[in-house]
């Protein structure tokens, strides 16, 4: 079973270049790195479940190709919160001079690069991003990839959940938001309460386009009754949590997690 164009969001790491960098111009140069190549991080997600995933060497290499344009520019957009925030909605911030599977500085993995446009969106932007006060992601899909449903426990993977390697994707846009699914992921991504890229993007994405939403519930409830992932499991608090925005949004996920699984059983009641 193949779901086309479900998309997914994936955290990343942002960087801006020095000022002595920057072409006359532009107002700052974005570079957006996602998890390095063949390194497990966990999903914990109410719409894709529970399970490790890590991305294969090569499987950026036919999206970034296709994206080139005959300028020698790419196609593939940078956005501010994905295109869903109210005031610059899908407005692009750079056009990328860049896009490439790298192997610099200690770092294995796809790279988007571009200039800052000179707009007055951006400009609103730029003292955020100097101060480092956005994270970035990634919104892809996943056109070919391999599952192990059943692993061993190890030392990477003690719960010994199911575990999925990206081989091929289909990038739609990156760029810097304000709530990263990680607060660091330049060396993996844990989910911030518990949560993805995904689940994130969905909620604000309910508030834009209601009838696109409820079309993807569909196909990711479809997707997780065929691929029967674990449920997401709510975050564990710490010392240094904050119990009561922590607790509710534990027993939200935990009423999510029932309907879901009730979903789920009905789909699977009626694919036999």
């Amino acid at each position: 079973m193949k779901i086309k164009g479900l998309p997914i969001v994936r955290s990343g790491s942002l960087y801006r270049a020095d000022e002595d960098e920057l072409e006359e111009g532009t107002l700052g140069r974005l570079v957006v790195r996602f998890s390095p190549f063949d390194t497990w991080y966990e999903i914990n997600s109410w719409w894709e479940g529970r399970f490790l995933e890590k991305t294969a060497q090569g499987a950026f290499k036919k999206t970034a190709r296709e994206a080139k344009r005959s300028d020698g520019l790419y196609s593939t957009k940078v956005l501010y919160d994905h295109g869903t925030d109210f005031n610059i909605g899908n407005k692009m911030l750079a056009v990328p001079d860049r896009f490439e599977e790298a192997n610099e500085d200690g770092y294995h993995g796809p790279v988007i690069e571009g200039d800052l446009l000179d707009t007055s969106y951006n400009r609103d932007l730029l003292p955020g991003l100097k101060r480092g006060a956005y994270g970035s992601s990634f919104m892809f899909s996943v056109i070919r990839d391999s599952w192990d449903h059943e692993p061993d426990a190890s030392d990477y993977n003690p719960d010994g959940l199911p575990e999925r390697t990206v081989q091929e994707v289909r990038t739609f846009e990156a760029g810097p938001v304000t709530w990263p699914a990680s607060p660091t992921a330049t060396a993996g991504m844990r989910g911030l309460v518990g949560r993805s890229g995904t689940d994130a993007w969905m909620e604000r994405l309910a508030a834009r386009n209601s009838t696109r939403h409820e079309d993807l519930v569909r196909s990711y409830e479809a997707t997780r009754a065929y691929y029967k992932t674990p449920d997401y499991k709510p975050s564990t608090p710490t010392l240094d949590s904050e119990p009561e925005p922590r607790r509710q949004v534990d027993e939200a996920a935990q009423q999510r997690a029932a309907i879901l699984r009730s979903r789920r059983l009905d789909l699977m009641k009626r694919s036999y």
